[in-house]
């Protein structure tokens, strides 16, 4: 072989090593383009939004209250008593299960108290103050026991701790003993009973000359429900 002929054969083996070379290069980058794949503008969406949390639960309804309060107010020196609104009854709530009688014009007239009744819900559910236990002769309110709620202007009414005008070392304990005594009697349609414990001991307990004439009043009246107001 001449030396031309030998140093073209080295030419071009020379070169077909550089495009083998070249190819080897030109495919390693997909490879390693598949190993660190991108992820596509939908996937990146999703993965920069937060994972939505379920809505809280909507607290439970509330019961209904009152916007204003219905009071009871007295316009003679405190024995006669007059309800200042209409009462209202919002419906049976915890601590308020009791039962309502309504009167003609459909305002409230009775509420009987059930088994774990609080005076002051009860108030809450009629639209009231709590004072419905001692506008009936109650220290507090217990399981069967029937408030009228609306007192009547036009009949009068004796506190049951003592008398509007008691003076000082008044005896309180008597004197109510002697109203629940009178509110039992009232409540068990007893007149005369009635009419004994009046005349008997409270009469000489109070002073106070315009009350005790409205009194005997209705206690010679016997009208129960005046006297259910007066005592029981």
């Amino acid at each position: 072989m001449s030396h031309n002929a030998t140093i073209g054969a080295a030419l071009a083996a020379l070169a077909l090593a550089t495009m083998t070379l070249a190819g080897c290069t030109a495919t390693a980058a997909p490879e390693a383009a598949e190993q660190t794949p991108k992820a596509s503008p939908a996937a990146a969406a999703t993965e920069s939004e937060p994972t939505p949390t379920a809505a809280p639960a909507p607290d439970s309804a509330e019961p209904e209250t009152c916007s204003r309060m219905s009071e009871v107010v007295s316009y003679t020196d405190d024995w006669r008593w007059e309800r200042r609104q209409p009462l209202r009854d919002l419906g049976a709530r915890e601590f308020a299960q009791g039962e309502v009688t309504f009167g003609d014009e459909g305002a409230p007239l009775t509420y009987t108290v059930a088994a774990g009744d609080v005076e002051a819900v009860i108030a809450e559910r009629l639209c009231a103050y709590p004072n419905l236990a001692s506008l009936n002769h109650e220290h507090y309110v217990y399981p069967g026991l029937v408030l009228w709620l609306t007192p009547n202007p036009g009949t009068p009414w004796v506190p049951l701790h003592s008398p509007v005008d008691a003076q000082a070392g008044f005896q309180q304990i008597p004197y109510q003993e002697a109203i629940t005594a009178a509110g039992v009697a009232v409540d068990a349609g007893d007149i005369d009973t009635v009419r004994a414990i009046w005349n008997d001991t409270l009469k000489g307990m109070l002073t106070d000359q315009d009350v005790i004439h409205a009194v005997q009043q209705v206690v010679d009246s016997g009208d129960p429900d005046a006297l259910r107001q007066l005592f029981s």
